[in-house]
């Protein structure tokens, strides 16, 4: 039986992917839990219709992340920190600590955008990645300076 999924399951089949399933499997699980719909000519118009929809959507937030990214990319944030006599900063700086500076320069992001490789524990400038959409990120400077 076809189906074309409506949302992501891992494993089975992406949002918008058209897949032969077996019957049982498709009704009593894909379909009853909201996965999948049965592929018929009056679903799969509804289908395409929505996802045009979402494809512009996608489309118009990339356009608004681009400008912001403009705006934005590599800013410097300078942080003051409490270094030890050997130039050893006392703890790190946090996601939370990005966000609020972020926030008072006018970029108001959540904490699950901000994407830290290693702790930012050392004077000096370093790389942090803010994921505005899935496909546009924007890169800011995070300056650690002695207090």
């Amino acid at each position: 039986m076809e189906v074309i999924f409506i949302k992501t399951l891992k494993g089975q089949g992406k949002e918008g992917e058209i897949k032969n399933v077996a019957p049982g499997y498709a009704e009593n699980f894909l379909i009853k839990k909201g996965y999948a719909l049965k592929k018929t000519e009056e679903n799969y118009k509804i289908y395409q219709k929505k996802l045009k929809k979402l494809k512009e959507q996608i489309a118009y937030e990339n356009k608004e992340a681009l400008l912001i990214k403009e705006k934005y990319q590599e800013k410097v944030i300078t942080f003051k920190v409490k270094v030890s006599e050997d130039s050893r900063v006392f703890g790190s700086i946090s996601v939370k600590q990005i966000k609020e500076e972020l926030k008072k320069i006018g970029l108001d992001i959540d904490k699950t955008q901000i994407s830290i490789d290693h702790p930012i524990s050392t004077l000096g400038n370093h790389f942090v990645n803010i994921n505005l959409t899935k496909d546009v990120i924007l890169k800011i400077i995070v300056r650690l300076e002695r207090e």
